[in-house]
Order: structure tokens, then C-alpha cells, then sequence
């Protein structure tokens, strides 16, 4: 095959330019030559550009990756490598958060704060730090803005929208669900983060509107619910593992495994209930694996559990069911996070009843 033929053959976007890359960098072998000196590719050539493409959709870079693909690693050495690469991303990324820090501080003002906005820009543009005046100029800067602060209460949604992503192609209902999920954790990221699964808010509206059980993971969740709105629907709130000790992901975790009854207890939630998983993974995984089974079956869930390996394997399990679902990526998420998902739905399903922007996005 020719170059254009395996790009193709390969498919997720992949683009000749893209190849040519892989073997600079060593992730492709050298291309054997047509008599007309075209770069030809066999079969296992695109096996191997396959898992390049595979692995770069699931998020690793392609020094990861060829590290990944190298034969010449032992497995001791290779997680080693990837554990040393690992912590120079998060150093990668704590930076960045450092400077998301700053301009949130600078971005971040309401109208009330705009006048400081401007002197703190203007300050910025002319700031010399070359002495340590200089140094103590931008911290006088951050006092000022800072001093404004005690002034007025925080406008919450005017800081939000300057911060915010656009989000013109979400319907009204999803814009502020993600929005309150923002404030919930304070980080703007997390946009990029949450799924919804084809008609999750159609399915919690209908559902919530019928009075149906809502079932939390454990008492920390079902705690952060908003008990009167959902009075107000008639719906029921339980708590599956129902330990008032029980205070973290690890304890919860546990917990499920150490005692049958909680498993059991999932398994006989009534049809058509709502499952809002905030600690436990191993509750989202062993509901998935009922639901799978036909032993259970919920309306809708918000699977936000926390964890490193169990958890993101669980929340992918659920993105393949075809339940709807709402859910984080990866290790986010949280038992705020999955009570305010509910609490956002409860709340805009009795104050706009008869929206139906969600229908049309």
C-alpha cells in the first residue's frame, strides 16, 4: 500500500504528514521504496499505526508511546520510564495550573471589580521586576485586587462567564449543569471532563418528574442532596451503604466488598430508579455488570466515583451500556460533584417545567 492508502486503511485522522512524522521519530520502521521510489507499507505496518492512533485517543503523547512499543524494554525498566514521565506531566501541569491561577485572578472579576481589573492590567504592562521593588510592586497589585474583595460579596455567574468555555452548542439545561459543576470544585477544566450519554437530561426530567427513588452510594452523598426540591417531586432518597462511618472513597470501597448485603441491596433497587455513585467504583462496576445481566435496571446514572484504576475502567464500562448516563473522565469527579449533577436537574426541572432546549442540541 501506498501512503495515502494506509492513512485510510487506519482511519481516525490519521494524515500522511502525521506518518512521515512516526518514522522520524522512530515509532514507524524506515518504508521500504517502489521502483517509482513511493514509501510502501504492508500489512504490519498498519497494525502498528493502528495502536499508535489507539493509544494517542486515550491521551499519550508519543514520547510515551514509543516507550509503550519499544521491544527492547523489560517491564520493571518500562514502568520505571513511564512513572518517571508521569511525574514530569504533573509537574507539566502544576505549572499550568499555576498560571490558570493567575489570570483566574485577573479574568475571574465581576462588574463590581472591573476598575481594579483595568489598574491591575495597566500594572502588569508596566511592571519592572528586575529589583526586589519590583517584586514587592506585584504583590501590592495582588493586595489591591484582593482589598476589593471585602467590598461586595462574589458574583459568582459574572466570573463564570469570562472564564468559561464556549458553550453556545449545549442546550441551556446542559450549559448550567456544567456550569454549577464548575463552581462545585472551582476548576473550569472539568468541562472537558464531563460526558452526558444520548438523552441523559430528557431521562432525568421525565424520571424526576414521576417521583421515583433515587438511590446514593453513601451517606455523604445522599447528605449533599437537595432533600426539599426532590420532596417537592415526590421523589424518595435513599442510601445504599447505609454506614453512617463510612467517610472516604476507601472506606466505602471497603465496605461493598467485605459485606454482601450492599451488593445485594443493589441488586433489588426497584426499575427505573436514579443511581448517583460519588465515592464507591466498585459500585458503579458491579452495577454495570447487573445492569449487563438484566438484574438491574435504572433509569438513569450519575457514575462520578473517585479512584486511579477501578474508577476510570468503571465509568468507561458505563459509557458502553447504553443506560443514560453522567459521568467524569478519568480519576475526577467526586461525591459533591455527582450530588450537585442531581441537584442541578432537580433544580432547573421545577423552575423551567417546560423547557425543552435539551431536545434540540
Amino acid at each position: 500500500m501506498k501512503i495515502k492508502e494506509v492513512t485510510q486503511a487506519v482511519g481516525g485522522n490519521l494524515t500522511p504528514r502525521m506518518v512521515r512524522h512516526y518514522h522520524t521519530l522512530g515509532l514507524l520502521p524506515v518504508a521500504a521504496r517502489s521502483p517509482g521510489n513511493y514509501r510502501v507499507y504492508t500489512e504490519r505496518d498498519v497494525q502498528q499505526l493502528r495502536r499508535i492512533v489507539a493509544l494517542k485517543q486515550q491521551g499519550f503523547q508519543l514520547n510515551h508511546i514509543q516507550k509503550l512499543l519499544a521491544t527492547d524494554f523489560a517491564e520493571d525498566s518500562l514502568m520505571q520510564q513511564l512513572q518517571q514521565q508521569y511525574r514530569m506531566v504533573m509537574q507539566q501541569i502544576a505549572k499550568l495550573r499555576h498560571t490558570a491561577v493567575a489570570l483566574e485572578g485577573l479574568l475571574g472579576r465581576d462588574r463590581s471589580c472591573q476598575s481594579i481589573q483595568a489598574d491591575a492590567l495597566a500594572t502588569l504592562r508596566l511592571l519592572q521586576v528586575e529589583t526586589q521593588d519590583g517584586l514587592l510592586q506585584l504583590e501590592q497589585l495582588w493586595d489591591n485586587c484582593d482589598a476589593a474583595s471585602h467590598a461586595h460579596p462574589e458574583a459568582f455567574r459574572e466570573s463564570l462567564q469570562q472564564l468559561l468555555p464556549d458553550l453556545s452548542d449545549r442546550s441551556e439545561i446542559e450549559a448550567d449543569l456544567l456550569s454549577k459543576l464548575v463552581l462545585a470544585c472551582g476548576d473550569v477544566s472539568l468541562v472537558d471532563f464531563v460526558r452526558l450519554g444520548e438523552g441523559a437530561i430528557a431521562t432525568a426530567r421525565n424520571i424526576l418528574s414521576t417521583g421515583c427513588q433515587i438511590v446514593g452510594d453513601v451517606p455523604a452523598v445522599t447528605a449533599a442532596l437537595d432533600l426539599t426540591r426532590l420532596a417537592h417531586l415526590n421523589c424518595t432518597v435513599e442510601t445504599l451503604i447505609d454506614n453512617p462511618h463510612i467517610t472516604t472513597a476507601e472506606d466505602a470501597e471497603q465496605e461493598f466488598w467485605q459485606h454482601d448485603q450492599w451488593q445485594e441491596r443493589l441488586q433489588q433497587l426497584s426499575q427505573g430508579c436514579v443511581l448517583v455513585i460519588g465515592y464507591a467504583p466498585s459500585v458503579l462496576m458491579s452495577a454495570c455488570q447487573l445492569i449487563e445481566k438484566g438484574d438491574l435496571q435504572p433509569a438513569l446514572i450519575i457514575g462520578m466515583p473517585i479512584g486511579f484504576s477501578h474508577a476510570p475502567a468503571a465509568k468507561r464500562q458505563l459509557m458502553r451500556l447504553g443506560v443514560p448516563f453522567i459521568t467524569t473522565l478519568g480519576t475526577m469527579g467526586g461525591g459533591l460533584l455527582a450530588a450537585v449533577a442531581l441537584n442541578a436537574l432537580a433544580e432547573s426541572l421545577i423552575e423551567k417545567p417546560d423547557c425543552h432546549c435539551y431536545l434540540t442540541k
